[in-house]
């Protein structure tokens, strides 16, 4: 299997994805923020269908496009301060809207299955370059705003009174949650990219631990899903998103029947 490769770029990308996506899903879920993976991740669908239909890689018309409309989505928060879940439904009606349109044109070909579903046949070297690059530089972001970044997730207004800039760190987080989901999509697959992120990080909450153990055992739940879920694919020949939500969701339920137990 290993010496094929594009099964080593699928794993080399998979690795970097599961680490990323259940790192930024914990300070998600801790600020009740869930549906943004949803939304960003329609965002990546209509980049795609730009990119397919200029001719321009769809990733990168991913990242740019989803990377507006975190933009947008932080902007219009301030304005809808009681009402954050209306603006993802904004954000998320219109890059649907944009994606149907571009994807029933005809002019973006079958290629777009493998961005809905995910493919380990389709990632490149060019793809895992642009991964790995911005998985290093979220990495870097979120190791560098760390601590403020758990101030403003549990407690927003103390943060503001310590003296924390809470609208630049959550527009920086935003941007974050964006950038992870638009180069996740090639491996997981648009439609379930937002529960990888989410479910690990359901799974280490079951154990109970501090937000430290907690963080550190949903990037190792979301490994062991989407390592498992990668070989699975390969020799069942399915779609390695699907594959990988599966397993995810089996790896939460026996993490709880094993939290009940203990």
């Amino acid at each position: 299997m290993f010496e094929l490769e594009f099964m080593k770029n699928a794993f080399l990308a998979g690795f970097i994805i599961s680490l990323l996506c259940p790192c930024i899903g914990l300070f998600i879920v801790l600020k009740r923020y869930s549906m943004i993976g949803d939304t960003l991740s329609h965002s990546s669908f209509a980049g795609v269908a730009i990119g397919l239909v200029l001719g321009f890689n769809p990733l990168i018309t991913a990242f740019i496009f989803t990377f507006i409309c975190a933009l947008i989505i932080e902007l219009l928060r301030n304005y809808f301060k009681r009402y954050a879940e209306l603006v993802m439904s904004i954000i998320l009606t219109f890059s649907l809207g944009i994606a149907i349109i571009l994807i029933s044109s005809g002019k973006s070909s079958a290629k777009v299955n493998s961005y809905l579903f995910g493919s380990i046949l389709t990632v490149s070297k060019q793809d895992l370059i642009l991964i790995t690059s911005v998985g290093i530089l979220c990495f870097l972001a979120i190791a560098f705003l760390y601590k403020k970044l758990i101030y403003v997730t549990f407690d927003e207004d103390g943060a503001r009174v310590a003296g924390i800039n809470v609208n630049i760190i959550n527009y920086i987080f935003t941007l974050i949650v964006g950038a992870t989901i638009s180069v996740s999509i090639r491996v997981l697959g648009i439609l379930v990219v937002s529960s990888i992120i989410v479910v690990p990080v359901a799974a280490a909450m079951q154990l109970k631990k501090g937000f430290t153990a907690t963080l550190i055992l949903s990037m190792i739940f979301g490994f062991l899903d989407i390592t498992l879920g990668l070989v699975a694919s390969y020799y069942i020949d399915s779609a390695p998103g699907g594959t990988i939500a599966i397993i995810s969701v089996i790896t939460l339920i026996i993490t709880i029947i094993f939290s009940r137990n203990t």
